[in-house]
C-alpha cells in the first residue's frame, strides 16, 4: 500500500471522530506486517484523562485481533471541519505504546506535509532512546 493510500485511510478514519471539547480531529491507518490495515480515531471524554488517540485506539484494535507485528502508521489530523494543515506528529504516549509493539529502527510513522504530502519518519526518530520491551531483558 502506498503512503497516499495509508494517509487517505487515515483521513477516512479521522472522519469518525469524537471530538467534542477539543475540536481537534485525528485518524490513523495502522498496517500491519501480514498486510491487515487497522483505523483508529481519537475519542474523548469529558472528564479529558480517559481520551484516547486515534494511534493508539488502531493499535488496539489490531492488537485486541490478534496482531501484534506493525510495519507503519499513518496519521492525519487538524482542527474540526477543516483540511488539516501540516503535520500531525504522535504524543508522547503513543510513541511509547509503537514503542511496545514496533522496531523502531524500521517501523514507519507517515505523516502529511502542508502541501499534503506523504513525510515519512522512523519511529526511532520520533523517540530516540525509546524504553521498550528488550529494556526489562
Amino acid at each position: 500500500m502506498t503512503d497516499k493510500e495509508m494517509l487517505q485511510k487515515a483521513a477516512e478514519a479521522r472522519q469518525l471522530a469524537y471530538i467534542p471539547y477539543s475540536h481537534f480531529a485525528v485518524g490513523a491507518a495502522l498496517l500491519t506486517k501480514s498486510g491487515k490495515v487497522f483505523t483508529g480515531c481519537n475519542i474523548e471524554s469529558a472528564s479529558y484523562s480517559p481520551t484516547n488517540c486515534a494511534e493508539r485506539t488502531a493499535i488496539f484494535k489490531a492488537v485486541s485481533e490478534g496482531e501484534r507485528e506493525f510495519s507503519e502508521i499513518a496519521i492525519v489530523g487538524g482542527k474540526e471541519g477543516e483540511k488539516p494543515a501540516g503535520m500531525c506528529p504522535p504524543c508522547g504516549v503513543c510513541r511509547q505504546v509503537m514503542m511496545e509493539f514496533c522496531d523502531p529502527h524500521i517501523f514507519r510513522v507517515i505523516l502529511e506535509d502542508d502541501a499534503g504530502n506523504p513525510k515519512s519518519i522512523l519511529l526511532e526518530q520520533l523517540l530516540p532512546l525509546g524504553f521498550g520491551p528488550e529494556n526489562l531483558s
